[in-house]
C-alpha cells in the first residue's frame, strides 16, 4: 500500500500535538481540527455537498476534494492530525484499486468493491452521531425546568447546526473572492487572537447574531481572516457560540449559547 501512495498528495504531516489556536512559539496560529470533527465527518460533508449516494461514492472526485481540503488547511497553518492523513492514504489506495482492471475470469458476484469497508465505517459513524445527538437532546429536555410554546418561525425556519467544515468552506470562498488579501499585510495590524475573540464575542453580544460572511468580508488582511476563522472555532469549542443555518448549506450565523459567559 505504501508504494501506491503519492507522497506529493499526502504532504505536510504535522505533529498532531502542534500548537493550538492560542498561538505557537513561532507566532503562527494553529488549530487542531480533530478537536471539532474528524476525517469521517469531512467525508460525509463532501458526500452531502456533492449530493451523491453514500453507497456509491465517486471515489476519484471525493478523494481529490478531500486532498484539496487538507492542502488548504496546510497553507493556512492549520495543523492536520494524523487521522486525517491516514484517511487520505486510505482514499488514495481505494482510488488506485478502482483503477485496476478486473480479472475477466472472476465471477462478477465474487468481486469485492474496494469502497465497502469505507462505506461501512461512514454508516456506523452516522449511526453513532445520530444516537449521541438523540441522547443529548433527551438529556436537555429532561434537565429543563420549563418548556416554551412553539414559535411561528419554528416550522418555516428550522435551525440547522453548521459544522466546522462548512465554516471552513465559507472562509475559503471569501478568501478566493478577495485574492488581494493574500498579499495585503498591514504592518501595524498586530491584533492578537485573544483580542479578536473578545471582539467577536462583543459583536454577537450586541447584535444577538452575526453573519459569518460579514465577519470575513470585513477583514483587512489575510492574517485577520485567519484570526477570525480560528477565533470562531475556539469560541465554539469553549461552548460560547453556536453556528446555525436556516436551511441546509445556507448562511452561517453566529449566535451566543444560552448561559455562556459574556
Amino acid at each position: 500500500m505504501d508504494e501506491m501512495i503519492n507522497q506529493s498528495e499526502v504532504r505536510g504531516a504535522q505533529d498532531p500535538l502542534a500548537d493550538s489556536a492560542s498561538g505557537g512559539t513561532n507566532g503562527q496560529y494553529k488549530v487542531k481540527l480533530e478537536i471539532f470533527e474528524g476525517p469521517l465527518d469531512l467525508l460525509l460533508f463532501l458526500i452531502k455537498k456533492e449530493e451523491v449516494s453514500i453507497y456509491d461514492i465517486p471515489i476519484a472526485r471525493i478523494t481529490d476534494q478531500y486532498l484539496d481540503y487538507l492542502s488548504a488547511m496546510e497553507e493556512l497553518d492549520i495543523a492536520v492530525a494524523g487521522e486525517f492523513l491516514l484517511m487520505a492514504a486510505t482514499l488514495i489506495h481505494i482510488k488506485s484499486q478502482m483503477l485496476l482492471p478486473r480479472d475477466p475470469d472472476q465471477p462478477e458476484q465474487s468481486v469485492e468493491d474496494p469502497r465497502d469497508e469505507l462505506v461501512h465505517q461512514l454508516i456506523e459513524h452516522q449511526k453513532f452521531k445520530a444516537a449521541a445527538n438523540s441522547l443529548y437532546q433527551r438529556a436537555t429536555i429532561e434537565s429543563a425546568t420549563y418548556t416554551r410554546a412553539a414559535l411561528e418561525t419554528d416550522e418555516t425556519n428550522p435551525e440547522i447546526s453548521a459544522t466546522a467544515f462548512q465554516l471552513f468552506d465559507l472562509f475559503r470562498e471569501v478568501l478566493n473572492r478577495k485574492k488581494e488579501l493574500a498579499q495585503l499585510e498591514i504592518a501595524r495590524d498586530e491584533m492578537t487572537m485573544a483580542e479578536k475573540i473578545a471582539e467577536i464575542k462583543a459583536m454577537v453580544s450586541r447584535g444577538g447574531e452575526v453573519r459569518a460572511t460579514a465577519l470575513f468580508e470585513a477583514a483587512r488582511s489575510r492574517r485577520e481572516m485567519v484570526l477570525i476563522f480560528l477565533g470562531i472555532l475556539e469560541l465554539v469549542k469553549e461552548l460560547a457560540l453556536r453556528l446555525v443555518q436556516q436551511e441546509q448549506f445556507g448562511e452561517i450565523i453566529l449566535m451566543a449559547r444560552e448561559g455562556a459567559p459574556t
